[in-house]
């Protein structure tokens, strides 16, 4: 039995000689895994398909699904969004491979969940259109709101009774904790303004220093550690934060 469904690919590795298997995040069913026959064959059947299965591109694909099997196949498949400017711009290429590392990191259960692919479509098209204070601003905006889908968003807000950011608790508090997973100041306050804004133009006009924005990822990453066991280390931080500084 076949099924439509809009996915999104993470991963890709070679499978033997003229084959790929994709990690992709799809409307319907989560994290599945598929085998792709042929596309990095020569022919001119198949010449540029292996463009398809580059991690962060969109697709809609028409697929075999049982829930039995661990690697599942494409029957076929086409661009659901055509990048303009994602895979060909440095900055905005470099946030998507962090958004898309994000992902590998944290999904770590294959189950459906349309609202986080619908937050993960808008945010990679927003990506591609955005001017560069929101290309910069993304990344942080993207974080906090996966954090929500997630189940641990941070609760509450920043204020003159709540004052500091417990990362362990998740959420403001009205003093620093016994722990040393926190913050406070510019820190806090800018992260409890991040985590209100609900569209997205509203990042086009939201500045902050190089610093500041580099601290903030790193603070985003320390959380999402507390919370996702073995999330590990992104590869693609340091290039974000250097290429974004």
């Amino acid at each position: 039995m076949t099924h439509k469904t809009k996915g999104i690919v993470l991963r890709t590795v070679k499978y033997g000689e003229t084959s790929v298997i994709s990690t992709v995040y799809t409307e319907l069913f989560g994290v599945q895994s598929y085998i792709v026959k042929g596309v990095r064959q020569s022919s001119k059947t198949s010449s540029g398909k292996a463009n398809y299965f580059q991690p962060g591109a969109m697709l809609q694909m028409e697929v075999y699904h049982n829930e039995l099997k661990n690697l599942q196949f494409i029957k076929e498949f086409q661009w659901s969004y055509l990048y303009e400017q994602v895979f060909f711009n440095v900055i905005k290429n470099a946030a998507a491979t962090y958004i898309i590392e994000l992902l590998q990191h944290s999904l770590k259960q294959p189950e459906a969940n349309p609202e986080l692919f619908y937050l993960i479509e808008d945010t990679l098209m927003q990506l591609d259109k955005g001017n560069d204070t929101l290309t910069a601003n993304l990344p942080l905006y993207f974080t906090l709101h996966l954090t929500g889908e997630l189940g641990f968003q941070v609760q509450g807000q920043f204020s003159k009774a709540t004052p500091v950011l417990d990362l362990q608790a998740g959420g403001f508090v009205n003093e620093i904790p016994l722990h040393v997973y926190y913050v406070t100041g510019e820190l806090a306050e800018t992260t409890s303004k991040i985590n209100g804004i609900q569209f997205y133009n509203e990042l086009e006009n939201f500045h902050m220093s190089r610093n500041l924005r580099r601290e903030l990822i790193e603070t985003y990453g320390r959380y999402l550690s507390l919370h996702i066991e073995g999330f590990g280390t992104l590869r693609s931080l340091s290039v974000l934060q250097e290429i974004l500084s």
